[in-house]
């Protein structure tokens, strides 16, 4: 049986469950992973209503931690986007109508709404859900807190915790389609979108030649996801916003995504990369993550790392939300700046190279590599505050010159995220490399990443999708 971990807000919460498997997010993310541990699963009963809340990321580095954990970050995110129409009975909307019902892991004590919690619950696996109704056939269901429960409630709960560590967790299944349209979805007006025009157009010639009819797509224009049987994201994704939300959608559908969901939330997410990493023994530069910046935290990182260091945003792409910082002072500043957004920050050590390595990977296998060079005057590849030169040149090779380390390092980072498409970020230096960040969805424009294989790359990754729409229902 899989070791059972209760994962609350605060010590004191933990303490008033009177359980020896309950501990709080703090002891979680300090005391977890360890080595040789059984395998494990969580029960996240911190509050995930706010995004990268302290229950946000118990899901996030449980997942990144190899831990089974309920809610997922899916679950946790669906439930802030969606809305819910359903065909209720008498009984059940006479029921809803009456007070708000609380169901706890798809339970509930009142009769009438038995079937409807537990297809709630197939739906989003969730721990605490509170369901009102809205009018007729819709229904509003939100993520319920600890906090809210009442003292006729609390021991209700509690029972149903116990005995849920000691049973097995069941989750819903995709439905499958099988036709062979492709939206490529974009956005005109990003200013430094994931591939240009000219690539846009090469890839929906790939896929024509592969036997796909593709479509280039907006997130306006794209009506009905249901009506393709893949979808291929060439817009900058990000975990809150309509790229990830469209492609949990379309993943249920049964529709075949590049980059998929799960994808998109791993490494848009760098404190699950940093995590996931450590866990996996990728090799990477010395990383901490924090929670405050009070002095006591201030005169630790002093003892870890010297001066210039690094601080990250755990999401931002294009190198936003990173800051190198010379000081404590600026320490200080730039800490209460981020923690002011995120619950958590990164902490890294600064290493300078004159070019960051970007290795292609699909599905495993790697498929172009880049070298792209610091901007001018500049520590990082882009430089948002230079109007002329905000980024550096670059060189496309062939993957058999990559040293053998990047190359290792590249596939092994790969392999803790899926199979997708992914640009691995490696600093190289005296025979070493160091991941940075795995990213979905990377850069491919005409004439930059395609320069060494030209249009045998768009080829490779519009096969790889043919190779998914041929697999799909043989492994179900």
């Amino acid at each position: 049986m899989l070791k059972t971990l209760i994962v609350v807000e605060s010590e004191q919460t933990a303490a008033e469950f009177g359980l020896a498997n309950v501990l709080s997010f703090e002891q979680y993310l300090q005391d977890y992973p360890k080595r040789d541990e059984p395998k494990t699963r969580i029960i996240n009963l911190c509050d995930t209503g706010q995004y990268l809340s302290k229950g946000y990321y118990c899901s996030l580095l449980a997942e990144a931690r190899k831990h089974v954990v309920l809610p997922t970050v899916k679950t946790i995110n669906a439930l802030r986007t969606e809305h819910i129409e359903l065909n209720l009975s008498s009984a059940q909307r006479k029921a809803l109508e009456q007070q708000p019902q609380w169901l706890f892991f798809g339970q509930t004590d009142v009769a009438a709404l038995n079937s409807l919690a537990s297809t709630l619950y197939k739906r989003f696996a969730a721990p605490l859900l509170r369901v009102r109704a809205v009018s007729d056939n819709r229904l509003l269901v939100e993520q319920g807190s600890i906090a809210q429960l009442d003292e006729v409630q609390n021991p209700l709960f509690l029972n149903v915790v116990t005995k849920l560590g000691e049973s097995s967790w069941h989750f819903g299944s995709k439905q499958q389609h099988a036709r062979w349209e492709m939206a490529i979805l974009v956005d005109p007006q990003e200013p430094s979108p994931p591939s240009d025009e000219d690539a846009i157009a090469k890839f929906v010639k790939a896929a024509r030649k592969n036997g796909i009819h593709a479509q280039v797509k907006t997130i306006n224009t794209l009506e009905d996801i249901n009506q393709y049987d893949a979808l291929f994201i060439r817009q900058t994704t990000a975990i809150d916003h309509p790229t990830y939300r469209l492609a949990s959608k379309a993943e249920g559908a049964g529709v075949v995504v590049i980059d998929d969901a799960t994808s998109i939330l791993r490494c848009c997410n760098k404190v699950y990369l940093h995590d996931a990493f450590s866990y996996s023994k990728v090799p990477t530069l010395k990383t901490h993550v924090l929670s405050d910046a009070s002095e006591q935290t201030l005169s630790f990182l002093e003892s870890l790392f010297s001066y210039p260091m690094v601080l990250k945003m755990p999401e931002g792409s294009f190198s936003r939300g990173v800051y190198k910082v010379a000081d404590r002072s600026e320490l200080s500043v730039h800490l209460d700046e981020l923690l002011a957004e995120s619950a958590l920050v990164l902490v890294q050590e600064y290493l300078y190279t004159d070019f960051d390595w970007r290795i292609g990977v699909l599905n495993g296998r790697a498929i172009y590599a880049c070298r792209y060079h610091m901007a001018r005057n500049h520590w990082q590849i882009y430089n948002h505050n230079s109007k002329r030169f905000n980024s550096g040149g670059f060189e496309t090779l062939p993957t058999f010159e990559v040293p053998r380390a990047v190359l290792s390092a590249a596939l092994k980072a790969c392999k803790i995220i899926g199979n997708g498409l992914y640009g691995v970020d490696i600093k190289e230096l005296n025979g070493k490399a160091y991941v940075i960040e795995v990213n979905d969805n990377p850069s491919i424009d005409h004439k930059v990443e395609d320069a060494y294989l030209g249009n045998e790359l768009y080829m490779l990754i519009m096969a790889e999708f043919v190779r998914r729409l041929e697999a799909r229902g043989k492994d179900e």
